[in-house]
C-alpha cells in the first residue's frame, strides 16, 4: 500500500506542468497511472505493462482485504440473527412467567372458593413443563453456538458475544430455578392445605355419622318394641300420631290404652277412626266440659270415665253389632256398660287411625280445639270383646295381651308435625304416679 501511494504522488508531481500546459489543447486528456517502484521515469511506460506489473504482494493485500469484508459481513448477519434469537427467548421466557403467574393465581382462585368437593390442582405439571423449557433453550443456545462456530469457519469466535450468551443463560436458568422453587413451595403448601381441608371434611362426615348413629339408636332404644309413649304435648292442628296399620271388617272390638293428661277443659281426642264416606266410624273423646265419649258410625254414647287428673289411666272401651252393646273400663274397673250404640252396623275396613286428633275427612283436616294433649301408650286393638279378667291384668301390669288387629310396636306408630316417640315403662311410671 505504501509503495502505491508513493507511486500515485510521483506521477502527480511530474505531470503537473503538462496539465496545466495542456489546459488550452481542445480533448486532450491525462490520465495517472500506478508505476512499481524503481521504475525510470524518463521512459514512458505503457499502460498495458503497467497492469500487468501488479506485484503478488498487492494481490494479497487485495484478497486479504475482500476476506476480512466477507467475514465481518458475515458476522454482522450472525450477530443480527442472533439478536433475533435472543428477543424471541426474552419474548419465551415472559410468557412462560405470565402463564406460570396465571396459572399459580387461577389455581388460589379456585382454591378459594368453598367446594366441597373440589381440591387445588397440583402443580407438578408447570413444574415439568418449565423444567423442559429450560432445556430447550439450553439445547437452542447451545445449537446457536456450535453455528457461530461453523459459519466462522475456524475464525475467532467474539468473545463479547460469547460472554453475552453465557450471561443470558446464567439468567434464564437463574429465573427460571427460582420460579421452580417458588412452585415447589407453593405445591407443598397447597399439599398441605389440601390435607388440612380434606381432614377437616373427614371430621365433619364422621360427626354427621356420629350423629346419625345417636339418632338411630335413640330411636331404637326402647328395651322392646312396646315399651314407649307419644307425647303430644300442644294442642293445636297438625301434632299426631298415625298407625301404619289398618282395620278388617269387625262386628266387635276391643280398644285398650294408657293415657295422661292434664288438658282443661277436656282431653281432646286420644283416637279417632275414618273410612271413605264416614270420618266418624270409630272416635273416643272428650270435648270441652262435655263427658266422654264413644262413637261408632257416628251414633255417640256417653262413658263415666275421668283421667284428666295428670296421671297414667289404663282405659278399654268394648263394643258389638249385636243390640250395639258397650262396656268402659278404667284402670281395670268397669265404670258403665250401654247398648244400641250403632248396632248391627259392621265395622268398614280400609280407613285411618290417628292419635291425637278428631278427622273431618279421612286422614286430615283436623280441629285444634279437639286435639289431645298428654302423653299415650300400648294402644292395642282386637277384634272380639275381651274378658273383664283380661283387662284387669292388663291395667295391673300382671299381663300384656298385644292386639291382634293393632299391636303396640314401635315400628307401626308414625308421630308428625312436632309429636315425639320416647322410652317408657309404664308399669314402673304409674307406680311412680302413684
Amino acid at each position: 500500500m505504501r509503495v502505491l501511494f508513493v507511486a500515485l504522488l510521483f506521477v502527480y508531481a511530474s505531470g503537473s506542468g503538462k496539465v496545466a500546459g495542456a489546459s488550452g489543447a481542445k480533448g486532450n486528456r491525462f490520465v495517472c497511472t500506478a508505476v512499481p517502484a524503481g521504475t525510470d521515469l524518463s521512459c514512458p511506460v505503457e499502460a498495458t505493462n503497467r497492469v500487468q506489473s501488479t506485484s503478488p504482494q498487492e494481490e494479497e493485500l487485495r484478497n486479504t482485504i475482500i476476506q476480512l469484508r466477507e467475514t465481518i459481513l458475515q458476522q454482522k448477519e450472525t450477530i443480527v440473527s442472533q439478536q433475533g434469537t435472543i428477543k424471541e427467548l426474552n419474548s419465551k421466557l415472559a410468557r412462560c412467567e405470565a402463564e406460570a403467574k396465571t396459572r399459580g393465581s387461577a389455581r388460589r382462585k379456585d382454591y378459594s372458593k368453598n367446594t366441597m368437593g373440589d381440591l387445588p390442582r397440583d402443580p407438578t405439571e408447570t413444574v415439568e413443563q418449565l423444567g423442559k423449557t429450560m432445556q430447550s433453550l439450553k439445547d437452542r443456545l447451545e445449537n446457536l453456538e456450535q453455528q457461530l462456530r461453523t459459519n466462522t469457519s475456524g475464525g475467532a469466535f467474539p468473545s463479547e458475544l460469547r460472554d453475552l450468551l453465557k450471561r443470558r443463560l446464567s439468567d434464564l436458568e437463574s429465573q427460571l430455578l427460582t420460579r421452580v422453587a417458588e412452585l415447589e413451595e407453593e405445591k407443598s403448601q397447597l399439599y398441605n392445605e389440601t390435607t388440612a381441608h380434606r381432614q377437616r371434611t373427614e371430621n365433619t362426615l364422621n360427626s354427621l355419622l356420629e350423629r346419625i348413629t345417636e339418632l338411630e339408636k335413640s330411636n331404637n332404644a326402647f328395651k322392646s318394641p312396646e315399651d314407649f309413649k307419644v307425647s303430644l304435648p300442644l294442642r293445636t292442628n297438625y301434632l299426631y300420631g298415625r298407625i301404619k296399620k289398618s282395620l278388617p271388617e269387625m262386628y266387635a272390638f276391643t280398644v285398650c290404652m294408657w293415657l295422661k293428661s292434664s288438658a282443661s277443659p277436656g282431653i281432646g281426642t286420644p283416637f279417632s277412626y275414618g273410612v271413605p264416606g264416614q270420618a266418624n266410624e270409630i272416635v273416643l273423646i272428650e270435648w270441652g266440659n262435655s263427658p266422654m265419649e264413644l262413637l261408632v258410625n257416628d251414633k255417640v254414647a256417653q262413658l263415666p270415665l275421668s283421667v284428666s287428673d295428670g296421671r297414667w289411666h289404663h282405659i278399654c272401651i268394648t263394643w258389638t253389632t249385636r243390640d250395639g252393646f258397650w262396656e268402659a273400663y278404667q284402670d281395670g274397673e268397669r265404670l258403665g256398660t250401654g247398648e244400641n250404640l250403632a248396632p248391627w252396623h259392621p265395622i268398614k275396613p280400609g280407613g285411618v287411625i290417628i292419635l291425637g286428633q278428631e278427622q273431618d275427612i279421612v286422614g286430615g283436616r283436623f280441629d285444634a280445639t279437639q286435639a289431645f294433649v298428654g302423653e299415650l301408650s300400648h294402644f292395642n286393638m282386637w277384634d272380639r270383646v275381651l274378658r273383664p279378667i283380661d283387662i284387669s291384668a292388663m291395667a295391673n301390669c300382671s299381663a300384656y295381651m298385644p292386639g291382634n288387629v293393632v299391636p303396640w310396636v314401635d315400628g307401626n306408630v308414625e308421630v308428625f308435625g312436632g309429636a315425639t316417640k320416647a322410652a317408657l315403662e309404664i308399669c314402673e311410671d304409674r307406680l311412680f304416679d302413684s
